[in-house]
């Protein structure tokens, strides 16, 4: 990767070709994460509670420092079941804030309790997925540099509203947005980029 590659657009073409964004060009954690998962459409409940979980705890911290951690918050809550964390009691949380593999915040482990309790009472209603799926605009972004992407939305603005009336916390509109690009329901990637297009829910 140079600098030169960027031409002005924040699409880096690295060393392997491939043009990604400059924050997915370096870190090879971020490169594996932007290539194979990023923007790719999660369509299960235990796949969305962790995304939902890991997003929170981000707010205030770097992605990357969350991919890290990511291995020890699944080894901490149960494969993020949400059956098993909503079962979670007083001891659960205290041992959450004594485990130094993951961010250890004591708002966030309780919004992450909270909203396993509210993902299991929405399968009522239908179920978590289709919930926030059913968010998804009629039209995608369709960014040539970073600053052009949004980082809040008509629809991550209503989804937060929606999603807090059914009881779960730490869910703001910057939070929703962030999940609405990691799990394809809006496609952020720039137009530069080898994954622009790549979930099947929107087109290149």
């Amino acid at each position: 990767m140079t600098v030169d590659d960027r031409n002005g657009t924040d699409a880096v073409r690295c060393e392997d070709g491939l043009i990604r964004p400059a924050w997915a060009a370096t870190d090879p954690l971020l490169r594996d994460y932007y290539d194979t998962e990023w923007g790719m459409p999660v369509r299960d409940e235990c796949g969305m509670y962790e995304r939902i979980t890991l997003e929170a705890f981000q707010a205030g911290l770097s992605w990357a420092t969350i991919l890290r951690k990511r291995p020890a918050f699944r080894a901490a809550f149960d494969g993020f079941d949400p059956e098993k964390v909503a079962d979670y009691a007083e001891a659960d949380h205290d041992r959450l804030m004594s485990d130094a593999g993951i961010v250890r915040n004591r708002a966030k482990i309780a919004a992450a309790i909270t909203n396993a309790r509210a993902t299991v009472a929405l399968r009522e209603k239908g179920g978590l997925v289709d919930f926030v799926w059913s968010f998804r605009p009629d039209r995608t972004p369709e960014p040539t540099l970073l600053a052009e992407i949004p980082t809040k939305s008509p629809e991550s603005i209503a989804l937060a509203k929606a999603l807090r009336k059914e009881g779960f916390a730490f869910v703001g509109p910057t939070t929703m947005f962030a999940l609405m690009e990691a799990i394809g329901i809006v496609d952020t990637h720039l137009l530069a980029s080898h994954r622009r297009g790549t979930s099947g829910v929107w087109p290149r």
